[in-house]
């Protein structure tokens, strides 16, 4: 009877030493998983397939399964949040005419999507809070802001649409607010600091430096730089100062394929098929 409790009492020690060891290898597995995901970032949505900042271009990126889409923000003269790139409508829809000198109701009337093909014809100017309503929950959304210096108080505009939505809670990584002037993107962390916030760079020959990467850390969850900035030497520097890189714009698979390689966390894209998990 006393060997036979001694060999049931070894079996049970290596079994647990055994589910213990397999556990181990799920949880690598697990991590090795995590480090080979990077973020599908469809620029202005599936702007490649649908007209850019639409609900048509949105809708699209998240039947491609982008992990999140950015839009641009921007303000009409009556001081709606509204989707649109440029600040002037000339490019992009069937009006002329500065953004800010336009109301909502001037905006709303214009063609959004024919511009890029008449498929699209009668698609509107959304509204930051149209966009909010309809996807929050269901993808990840990266708010650029827009030229803010047009546009006195948007960064507190930005943030009430958020609150109104309960998504400015801490750990929220579904929402990103990003922008070129960093002036604003440092306003709009003082008023939700929960809230991650990224700050854009166009191509710079003379690279980032650490001084500048210290300056961004005080503040900022991101560094997105230009794609043709970015090498694996950037990406181990931005990771080094605990930040992580989004860049822009891919608009071919091979620069998709460059940032993967390097490592980058997540790739803006206009074509979000062309971004593939790292294998």
């Amino acid at each position: 009877m006393k060997q036979l409790t001694t060999i049931l009492l070894t079996l049970g020690v290596f079994m647990m030493a055994f589910a213990g060891s397999e556990e181990k290898v799920l949880a690598n597995e697990s991590n090795i998983n995590d480090a080979n995901q990077v973020l599908n970032i469809a620029h202005r949505g599936a702007s490649g397939y649908a007209p850019e900042n639409t609900m048509a271009a949105f809708e699209k990126a998240v039947d491609m399964k982008a992990d999140m889409f950015e839009l641009d923000v921007q303000m009409s003269k009556d001081g709606e949040l509204v989707v649109i790139h440029d600040t002037t409508v000339d490019r992009t829809t069937d009006g002329t005419g500065k953004v800010g000198d336009l109301t909502y109701d001037e905006l709303q009337k214009l063609d959004a999507g024919s511009f890029f093909s008449e498929e699209f014809h009668g698609e509107r100017i959304p509204t930051l809070g149209d966009v909010l309503d309809e996807y929050r929950g269901k993808t990840g959304i990266l708010i650029e802001v827009k030229s803010p210096s047009l546009y006195p108080g948007i960064e507190e505009k930005i943030a009430e649409e958020l609150e109104k939505r309960n998504l400015d809670k801490p750990n929220n990584d579904k929402i990103i607010v990003q922008s070129f002037d960093h002036d604003s993107v440092q306003t709009f962390h003082s008023i939700l600091p929960d809230v991650p916030v990224g700050v854009l760079l166009s191509y710079s020959s003379n690279g980032i430096s650490d001084q500048q990467l210290t300056e961004f850390a005080s503040y900022a969850e991101y560094v997105n730089p230009s794609k043709n900035m970015m090498d694996a030497e950037l990406v181990s520097r931005i990771h080094d100062f605990d930040m992580e890189t989004h860049p822009w714009t891919v608009r071919d698979r091979e620069s998709a394929q460059f940032l993967l390689e390097i490592g980058a966390d997540g790739i803006i894209t206009d074509y979000p098929d062309y971004v593939e998990p790292r294998q």
